[in-house]
């Protein structure tokens, strides 16, 4: 299998796939795209001849293409049974999968306040947002709801015991928070230490550091350098 993949400093929703299949062993090869969403970019041109919206990430297996992150995991959880993509209890797997549903189509003052920059140390310009932006504190609050209470349920040291498609799911959620020091609970703070723990976290962090490479679009407070 491929996983066609962004730059991995801004690329949230690429980090979801790469980093479950990374951390639960399932075999890929990387093919990375310099994010260009401008027209007739060899990105949009690559990603568009496979079939895909011109959006990463896409998985390619055996010629065959999935392309959003919610479809990737499910076809991963189908073909790799044993590697249980999904948690392993029935009412476990529906309640990760509600949880990535409002991940996926919900936060967007998260997401568009706080951009995933893994690089940058954003934390003055985060301040300033948490004092002035009343739909990310509840975007903030709601996270640590949700992660609070599955934490309580399951015990951890993941959302559901074991890590899942879930945690990958937010794990650009922890990526945010840190980036722009977002306060936090104690318990939601564990967690994004867990998440930047994992080995395959650590080699994706340590990849994204390695890029230096600066795209002005994905840098609403850094402009220049």
């Amino acid at each position: 299998m491929q996983l066609y993949f962004g730059n991995k400093n801004y690329s949230s929703w690429s980090l979801r796939p790469w980093l479950a299949m990374r951390q639960l062993g399932i075999p890929f090869d990387e093919v990375k795209l310099r994010l260009d969403f401008s027209e007739g970019s060899a990105f949009k041109a690559t990603l568009e001849r496979m079939g895909s919206p011109g959006k990463v990430p896409v998985l390619v297996d055996d010629g065959f293409v999935v392309w959003d992150t919610l479809a990737i995991a499910e076809y991963l959880n189908e073909q790799f049974p044993d590697k249980a993509v999904w948690p392993r209890g029935l009412r476990e797997r529906a309640r990760a999968r509600s949880l990535c549903a409002e991940m996926h189509s919900g936060f967007s003052a998260l997401r568009n306040h706080c951009p995933m920059n893994i690089e940058a140390d954003l934390r003055q310009v985060g301040a300033g947002i948490w004092d002035t932006e009343a739909d990310v504190r509840r975007d903030v609050a709601r996270i640590e709801q949700l992660w609070g209470e599955q934490l309580a349920a399951s015990g951890g040291p993941f959302l559901f015991g074991e890590f899942s498609a879930a945690d990958a799911y937010f794990a650009p959620v922890a990526t945010r928070l840190r980036t722009y020091g977002l306060p936090v609970s104690t318990t939601t703070s564990a967690y994004v230490d867990r998440i930047f723990a994992l080995p395959a976290m650590q080699q994706w962090v340590s990849d994204a550091l390695a890029e230096q490479d600066f795209l002005d679009f994905d840098e609403p407070y850094r402009k220049s350098r």
